[in-house]
C-alpha cells in the first residue's frame, strides 16, 4: 500500500514523505525498512517524484511488491540532504517508534543527489543502518573507516558524465583498505541512471534483506 504522509515535529524540519506497507501488512509483526533519499531531479512538492526512479517505480508501474516497510522524504526544492542530517535521523526514529520497523534490518539507499546524501547519513549514525546502497553518488573518501564493519553495496555507470565514477570507486577504495566489506557493481555502457539497474529485479531486495546489524 502506497500512501503519502506529512511530519510534524517542532524541533526540526518537517518531511513530506511517501510510505510503502508490504502486502498483507500486520502492525503485530516486524518488518525490515528501506530508507530512500531521492536525487535533485525530484526536490519540491510532489511526492510521486520522490519514489519515481526507486523500488516504487515497479511497485506503481508494474504492481509488484516488496517485503520491507518503504519510506521516502522529500527534499525541499533548492537544498540537499546534506542540510537536514540531524532531521533525517529524527525523522528516522519517528518513523521506527510509528511503525513496526525491525532495527535490526535498517537499510538505507539514495540515487545521485541522494547517493551523496547516503554517504553523508550513514557516515553520520552507522550504527543505525544494516547496509548502505549508495547509487552514482559521491562520498567522503578520508572518512571512510567508519563504514568498515557496515555491508555497502555501490552502483555506478561508468560513462557517468555528472558524478564520475571515480567518486565511488574512492569510496571503495577509502572503506577496503581499511578492513570495510564495500561492493562496486560497474553498470558499463550506461550514464548518470544507474538507478535502472540497482532498483531494478531482486538482487538489490536479496541482498539487502540477508544483512542484520550485528
Amino acid at each position: 500500500m502506497y500512501t503519502k504522509h506529512q511530519w510534524e515535529d517542532a524541533h526540526h524540519f518537517n518531511f513530506k514523505y511517501a510510505q510503502y506497507l508490504p502486502k498483507d501488512y500486520d502492525p503485530k509483526q516486524s518488518y525490515p525498512l528501506v530508507f530512500f533519499l531521492h536525487g535533485a531531479g525530484e526536490r519540491g512538492d510532489d511526492l510521486d517524484l520522490a519514489v519515481n526512479n526507486s523500488f516504487m517505480q515497479h511497485t506503481r508501474n508494474e504492481g509488484k511488491e516488496y517485503p520491507f516497510i518503504f519510506v521516502a522524504p522529500q527534499c525541499p526544492q533548492d537544498k540537499y540532504w546534506g542540510c537536514y542530517i540531524e532531521s533525517l535521523l529524527a525523522f528516522l526514529e519517528y518513523i521506527c517508534t510509528v511503525l513496526p520497523v525491525d532495527r535490526n534490518r535498517i537499510y538505507l539507499t539514495g540515487l545521485s543527489m541522494g547517493g551523496t546524501g547516503t554517504w553523508m547519513l550513514s557516515m553520520a549514525a552507522p550504527e543505525k543502518f544494516a547496509a548502505v546502497v549508495p547509487v552514482c553518488g559521491s562520498g567522503i573518501y578520508w572518512y571512510g573507516e567508519v563504514l568498515v564493519n557496515t555491508p555497502v553495496k555501490m552502483y555506478h555507470g561508468d560513462c557517468d558524465d555528472i558524478v564520475p565514477i571515480q567518486e565511488s570507486i574512492s569510496m571503495l577504495n577509502s572503506i577496503n583498505k581499511r578492513g570495510g566489506h564495500a561492493e562496486l557493481t560497474i553498470c558499463y555502457g550506461m550514464g548518470h541512471n544507474a538507478w535502472d539497474v540497482a532498483y531494478a529485479g531482486d538482487e538489490l531486495v536479496e541482498w539487502m534483506m540477508a544483512q542484520r546489524l550485528k
